[in-house]
């Protein structure tokens, strides 16, 4: 079988183990968020990882930047969305901390990817 050059990148496979554990954690949300935070938060997770995906395909290095923008869009959007489930205590404080530690990982390997196709 065929691997694909975006399933070699370590920066996308940090991305897909976010969105399960991102999937995981927002199955504990209240029933009543699962519309709202927990959806968005689903949305955004998945956003990270098919935007490096996309991006690998990209002719030019400036569409390949474009979309490594919008990956990294998409992880602060998370970032933002786990402080307030941290806020309004829907997860805990290690949960938080861990895909925190996760966000800024991922987010450091974005930047390097753009930066790259930037030059």
């Amino acid at each position: 079988m065929h691997t694909y050059s975006f399933e070699k990148l370590k920066v996308w496979k940090e991305s897909i183990q976010l969105g399960i554990t991102t999937y995981k954690i927002t199955n504990n949300l209240p029933k009543e968020e699962k519309y709202g935070l927990s959806s968005q938060m689903r949305r955004c997770s998945i956003s990270i990882s098919s935007n490096i995906e996309e991006g690998t395909t990209r002719l030019t290095k400036k569409d390949k930047a474009h979309f490594m923008t919008i990956s990294y869009s998409s992880a602060i959007e998370l970032l933002n969305q786990l402080i307030m489930s941290k806020e309004l205590d829907y997860i805990s404080e290690e949960n938080y901390l861990k895909l925190r530690q996760d966000i800024e990982s991922i987010t450091n390997k974005i930047n390097s990817l753009r930066s790259h196709f930037l030059k």
